[in-house]
């Protein structure tokens, strides 16, 4: 797989499908702690009709590199576009990766054809004890503190066995990088200019997601001035859980038919 070195990190991508395919090319940003495989679905579907990439976000996957900011990370997927030549695009962004397509399109608005955001919000807001509750859960072991929000991520039913799959490759994930992101999407907050993103944007949410939960979500799409909003039966981890019906909500709001 092709590797291109930013600013001290190597990050992995894959480019797919056709160039002179219908409609600008989807990026795919996934989030904290996974890595580009949780769009397996997504890539082998749209890769027969238009271009797609995805990359391993620095410090996961079969990328490396130092923590930083959600905004260097939004750094990072604009200068692997702009070595593969990618000028307008769709960004699709689960969880933190749903952080960083917003930061890309509220300072680089020109460059943005259409914004998808999967379980991701614009603000994380907690009530005091829950707060305390999540401070406190980063002094427990790091592979427990894992495992726990991992756990929880998925709708209750889901496959027991592919859920500690997904932990024990989130656990992979360095603890610097893991640490360094969670404190990042707890500080990040854009809910107030939410309303300068002009472009159509699709919010797609698990009902039974308690991790950013749906009432956050709802919140911030009353903002948003072109938004079309989808609840799918699941959890957190959308990608994964229901991706076919992820799937065919994503093919339907970037071909303009919703």
């Amino acid at each position: 797989m092709p590797q291109l070195a930013v600013d001290g990190a190597g990050l992995t991508y894959d480019d797919e499908g056709p160039r002179d395919g219908d409609g600008a090319p989807l990026v795919f940003i996934h989030g904290w702690t996974a890595n580009r495989h949780r769009w397996d679905h997504q890539m082998t579907y749209f890769a027969q009709q238009r271009r797609v990439i995805r990359l391993d976000l620095r410090g996961h996957g079969e990328s490396d590199g130092a923590p930083g900011t959600i905004e260097e990370l939004g750094g990072d997927v604009l200068a692997l576009l702009d070595h593969l030549e990618v000028d307008r695009f769709i960004p699709i962004g689960h969880s933190m990766g749903g952080m960083i397509a917003q930061t890309l399109a509220l300072g680089h608005p020109e460059r943005i054809e259409r914004l998808v955001l999967v379980n991701s919000i614009s603000r994380m807001t907690y009530s005091r004890g829950r707060g305390l509750l999540m401070a406190a859960s980063t002094l427990v072991p790091f592979k427990l503190f894992v495992a726990a929000n991992i756990q929880r991520a998925f709708a209750p039913g889901y496959p027991r066995e592919e859920i500690r799959e997904y932990i024990r490759a989130s656990a992979a994930t360095p603890r610097d990088v893991v640490m360094t992101y969670y404190a990042a999407m707890r500080a990040f907050d854009v809910l107030d200019r939410v309303g300068e993103i002009q472009v159509p944007t699709l919010l797609v949410h698990g009902y039974h997601d308690i991790q950013l939960p749906v009432s956050q979500m709802l919140r911030m799409a009353k903002d948003y001035p072109d938004a079309v909003v989808r609840i799918v039966d699941a959890g957190h981890e959308l990608p994964v859980e229901k991706p076919a019906e992820l799937t065919s909500a994503l093919d339907r709001f970037v071909s303009g038919k919703v």
